[in-house]
């Protein structure tokens, strides 16, 4: 009997330290989904840039680490398993209550004009900080808990250690490549909030407190669906983007017009009735450099390559002026090709489109190109592998001997760090390089800039008008351009170019 009891007693402790186990492993798979769900739920405010996710995992990382020390205080009080109960159901609820917490906090920051960094600091703060340190608490709890009367404290220390890795691992690749994509990032967020308040549920052994905490997530999450926090701003919600299509008819002289939003930046406008007419400034710059260098050849192009698709403005613009011309299109996400193709009056059926990063895609090309166009940046969120010597290498490279390669720069007026060193990077592989603006904005101000770069001679002072929509936009002086560093794949500090972008009130 006595045997046997030990033996009892011995499946008892595997049991527990399993279920223990179990519950570490989980909870640190859910601060990581909602680590990952963080950064898609705050894109359309402060959208996806560095600073972006530096705020997010500064926040989560705080969080977690007083939850931590929280968790190995109460350890030493006494608390039991009822403790780690309250705090997972808690977690769960924030969970869920971050997207109540969101409708109250966006228009409160949105009505304030901060700049990018503080904003998205804040949203993550006010978001994510008490879901991170509610988890935090767990592991230590769960750790000590299992120690007592253990043989082996090295052994369960070590063995929840690596059960906290691994289901953070376990979080990460699920949510960011099967969770948001597939559900949402609001139905992930709700979802991993009813998985902690049901693991929350075993350890909570007193009926009265389980009600107490099923009772508060079940407000939480009534009062979010009540205010629309479950709602997703967003057409469609991919791996990369929140991507929303608006009316923008009101931006057009006449007709219909609907525009594509890529998180939170305005990435084009398309007209249905009129596929040349590009109510997005810059693309009509690009366009009538792209007429011009056509006419100054004598001929339309007869391959042209598309770093980047967004609204698929200018392919379409291109498509419709020239049919014989072949469009070559590396856009990122299929997702944005689908909306542009279902949303945007895009006929997509004689493009050649690559969903893939445009860098690969153009090495592995065996085509010459007579224009290439480089429209890939996403807000402050800029792909610096795009802007580097060896990629404006790999472009001379491809472009037929008098090709052309147009681009946009989104920079800070009127420091202009990264326009100026865009002009040089390219200045060092072509012949001429070109820079124009809209004008002086007569201040601080964020501006795109169009770049165009070629050996086949001088460029324009000023883009000729190629359709009657014109609108004039002026040289930049190179003497403005003249502190420009050069990128490399070694040394492209782009974030730190555009800081003022994210420093001051002119990157919202």
């Amino acid at each position: 009997m006595r045997v046997r009891a030990e033996q009892m007693g011995l499946a008892a402790d595997r049991l527990r330290l399993a279920g223990y186990g179990a519950a570490v492993f989980l909870s640190s798979a859910a601060l990581l989904v909602v680590e990952v769900a963080a950064g898609r739920l705050l894109a359309p405010y402060v959208g996806m840039s560095l600073y972006t996710w530096t705020a997010i995992i500064g926040v989560v990382l705080a969080g977690l680490s007083l939850g931590n020390w929280l968790g190995g205080v109460w350890a030493d009080r006494g608390a039991g398993t009822a403790a780690a109960g309250l705090a997972l159901g808690l977690a769960g609820a924030s969970s869920m209550g971050s997207l109540l917490v969101l409708t109250w906090v966006a228009p409160w920051l949105e009505a304030r004009a901060l700049d990018l960094m503080r904003a998205a600091v804040l949203y993550a703060a006010s978001l994510f900080f008490l879901p991170a340190l509610l988890l935090g608490i767990v592991t230590p709890l769960l750790t000590t808990l299992a120690l007592r009367g253990s043989r082996r404290p090295g052994h369960v220390v070590g063995a929840m250690h690596a059960l906290a890795a691994l289901g953070s691992i376990v979080g990460t690749f699920a949510a960011g490549f099967w969770l948001v994509q597939s559900f949402g990032t609001r139905q992930v967020l709700a979802g991993t909030g009813a998985l902690l308040l049901a693991l929350a549920l075993p350890f909570l052994r007193r009926a009265r407190l389980a009600l107490a905490v099923a009772a508060v997530a079940g407000a939480v999450a009534t009062a979010a669906w009540a205010r629309g926090g479950l709602a997703s701003p967003c057409t469609r919600e991919s791996a990369f983007f929140c991507i929303r299509v608006v009316d923008a008819s009101a931006e057009a002289p006449w007709g219909e017009a609907r525009a594509l939003v890529l998180d939170h930046l305005l990435h084009g406008i398309n007209h249905r009735q009129a596929p040349t007419l590009l109510l997005s400034p810059y693309m009509q710059a690009m366009l009538d450099l792209a007429v011009w260098h056509a006419r100054a050849r004598g001929r339309a192009p007869r391959a042209v390559f598309f770093v980047g698709g967004g609204a698929y403005s200018l392919p379409r613009a291109l498509g419709r002026l020239w049919p014989e011309t072949r469009l070559h299109v590396a856009e990122l996400d299929p997702a944005v090709t689908a909306v542009a193709a279902g949303h945007l009056y895009v006929d997509t059926a004689a493009m050649r489109i690559e969903h893939a990063d445009a860098r690969p895609v153009l090495r592995r090309s065996r085509l010459r190109y007579d224009l290439v166009v480089g429209d890939a940046f996403q807000d402050v969120a800029v792909p610096a592998h795009l802007l580097t010597r060896e990629f404006a290498a790999l472009v001379r490279a491809r472009l037929a001997p008098d090709g052309l390669y147009v681009l946009n720069v989104v920079d800070a007026w009127p420091e202009l760090e990264l326009v100026a060193a865009v002009a040089r990077t390219l200045g060092e592989v072509f012949g001429h390089v070109g820079v124009w603006t809209a004008g002086d904005p007569g201040g601080p101000a964020r501006l795109t800039f169009v770049v165009a770069a070629t050996d086949a001679g001088p460029l324009p002072a000023e883009p000729p008008p190629a359709l009657p929509w014109h609108r004039p936009w002026r040289p930049v002086p190179a003497g403005r351009l003249a502190h420009g560093m050069r990128l490399t794949d070694d040394l492209a500090p782009v974030e730190r170019l555009i800081a003022p972008l994210m420093l001051g009130a002119r990157g919202r």
